[in-house]
C-alpha cells in the first residue's frame, strides 16, 4: 500500500495559518487557532475512510446506510501534538488517544521514547499520528516505528507545516503512510527549524517562552 502526500489548499486553513505565523499572537489565540485548523483538516483528512453498509430503522422505514468499518486512535507527539487534538475529536469524538513521549539525544541526535501509551484497539484501527511540525522527520519517523510495531497497517500524519526536507525523509522511511498538511514551506535552517515556519509550536501553545 502506498501513501500520499496532501498539501492543503482552502481559505480558511490559509487565514488562520496567518494567525499562527504572526510573531505577535497570544498564546490563547494561538492555542485555539491550532486547535481549528486540526479540525478543519480533520474534515479532509477522514475522506477516504473505509465505511461499511448497516440498516438502521429511522421513524419511518429501514434506511440502509454507512458508517465507519474501524475506530480512529489519535496519536500526538508530545507535547506540541495536544494543540490539534480537540480540533480533531470535536469531529470524531469516539475517536481514542494514545500519546507518544520523544526526546532527541544533543550528542548522537538520536531520538529515543520516553513514553508511549496506546489504547489496546490500535492494531486494528486507523491511526492519525498528530504532531503540528513536520521539520527533520526524526521524531515523525520513531513514532511512526512505534505505531507500527503494535501491529497497525493503517496509519496517516497530520500536521500544520512542514518543510521538503523532512517530508522526503518520511516518505523514504514509510511510503505506506500519508501524510497531511496545512502548508509545505520553503527549508529548514541551520539550526533545524522550518523557515518560515511558525517558531517553537510548543513553547507558543502552552506559553513557555
Amino acid at each position: 500500500m502506498s501513501g500520499k502526500v496532501v498539501i492543503f489548499n482552502h481559505p480558511l486553513i490559509h487565514h488562520k495559518l496567518s494567525l499562527i505565523r504572526n510573531e505577535n499572537t497570544n498564546t490563547k489565540d494561538f492555542r485555539q487557532t491550532v486547535s481549528e485548523i486540526g479540525g478543519l483538516m480533520a474534515y479532509e483528512v477522514t475522506r477516504d475512510l473505509k465505511t461499511i453498509e448497516v440498516e438502521v430503522k429511522t421513524p419511518i422505514a429501514i434506511a440502509r446506510t454507512k458508517q465507519l468499518a474501524n475506530d480512529v486512535v489519535l496519536v500526538p507527539i508530545l507535547r506540541a501534538g495536544l494543540g490539534m487534538i480537540e480540533g480533531i475529536m470535536n469531529l470524531i469524538p469516539t475517536a481514542k488517544v494514545g500519546h507518544v513521549g520523544l526526546y532527541r539525544d544533543e550528542e548522537t541526535l538520536e531520538i529515543h521514547t520516553y513514553y508511549a501509551k496506546f489504547p489496546d484497539i490500535i492494531s486494528k484501527s486507523t491511526v492519525m499520528i498528530v504532531d503540528p511540525m513536520l521539520a527533520t522527520g526524526g521524531s515523525l519517523i520513531k513514532a511512526i516505528d512505534l505505531v507500527k510495531a503494535t501491529g497497525a497497517k493503517d496509519i496517516i500524519y497530520v500536521g500544520l507545516v512542514g518543510a521538503p526536507e523532512g517530508v522526503n525523509r518520511v516518505v523514504e522511511a514509510h511510503p505506506d503512510v500519508s501524510i497531511f498538511l496545512a502548508a509545505l514551506d520553503e527549508k529548514l535552517n541551520e539550526k533545524g527549524y522550518i523557515v518560515p515556519g511558525l517558531g517553537d509550536c510548543g513553547d507558543r501553545l502552552f506559553g513557555t517562552k
